[in-house]
């Protein structure tokens, strides 16, 4: 086969594209080069060719007849060269699924391996978020919230719950440690532990037991569930734990719950776009009520002697 001379495959490539869009500008962008590089190009392809394929004014360049016939052929060359290239699958866009970063850590993401398992084909990418959303503005397919018992009413978006809220108080090992931690009066004398996402635990528990507790004489804030949860680890207090945040830390011992739970006033929901939503997302939301429905109930709570 006679070896082929042909002039540089940058200059036929960047006038090929300056003969679809017919501006400089736009064959730049779409080759990511400047201006001047793909005037350059052009000017060099002509001098190898000794045609003219351009003419007019520099800022309302236009093709001539020689330059427009190999415009065309050029496209048609480049579109069969671009059929003939071996295709590899375009990866499946993650389903991006907005949850509260508590429930994520403490319980989505370690189910996550069984939805997988299930269902390779359909990544899934995490977002930590507690707040407002946009759909389709934030590029969420699925999120997780929490909403009042029933409350299923929302003009924006498809709601379905899928798990119960309990809550109730959990301490460190040390603290449970002597069983001594039976009565309102040794619960009251803990520092008290507090999220600024759920302020009002203390007062939601203390409702649902039908008893208010006296002031603590020690209060410790924290930003995240998580943080507060740490916390109560490591021994700095007693905080109001979701039995959803504090399954594993007490099924490994790192926290005990020596109250019990009661059931919480909200409950953790699904919400897909009331319009638009995609199979895959149902899918995950399915999935996401089969597993509250698999998550076991907590403890029943104890009742606590008046006094220490």
């Amino acid at each position: 086969m006679a070896r082929r001379s042909l002039p540089s495959l940058n200059a036929l490539r960047a006038f090929e594209a300056f003969g679809r869009h017919g501006r400089m500008t736009l064959a730049a962008d779409e080759l990511c080069v400047t201006h001047g590089a793909v005037s350059r190009q052009i000017r060099q392809l002509e001098q190898a060719l000794g045609e003219a394929l351009t003419e007019g004014p520099r800022n309302r360049l236009r093709l001539t007849e020689a330059g427009l016939r190999l415009a065309q052929e050029l496209t048609r060359a480049l579109d069969v060269i671009d059929d003939a290239l071996p295709r590899r699958a375009a990866p499946s866009r993650p389903l991006t699924v907005s949850c509260l970063g508590t429930l994520a850590m403490k319980w989505l993401i370690p189910r996550l391996p069984g939805f997988h398992a299930a269902h390779p084909d359909i990544p899934v990418r995490i977002e930590e978020s507690n707040g407002p959303f946009d759909f389709r503005e934030d590029g969420v397919d699925l999120a997780i919230r929490m909403r009042p018992l029933g409350d299923s009413a929302s003009a924006d978006a498809e709601v379905s719950f899928f798990m119960t809220h309990y809550l109730g108080p959990v301490v460190s090992p040390e603290l449970a440690a002597d069983g001594s931690l039976t009565s309102w009066a040794t619960l009251e004398r803990l520092p008290r532990l507090h999220t600024t996402t759920y302020e009002p635990g203390w007062r939601d528990w203390q409702e649902m037991r039908g008893r208010r507790l006296r002031p603590a004489t020690v209060n410790r804030e924290f930003d995240h569930h998580f943080y507060m949860l740490e916390a109560a680890a490591a021994g700095l207090g007693v905080a109001i734990g979701p039995w959803a945040f504090v399954q594993g830390d007490l099924a490994s011992g790192r926290l005990k719950a020596p109250f019990g739970f009661v059931k919480g006033r909200v409950g953790f929901v699904a919400l897909l776009p009331s319009t638009g939503a995609s199979p895959r997302a149902r899918v995950f939301r399915d999935w996401l009520i089969a597993e509250g429905a698999r998550t076991p109930p907590p403890p029943e709570p104890i009742e606590l002697a008046s006094s220490g």
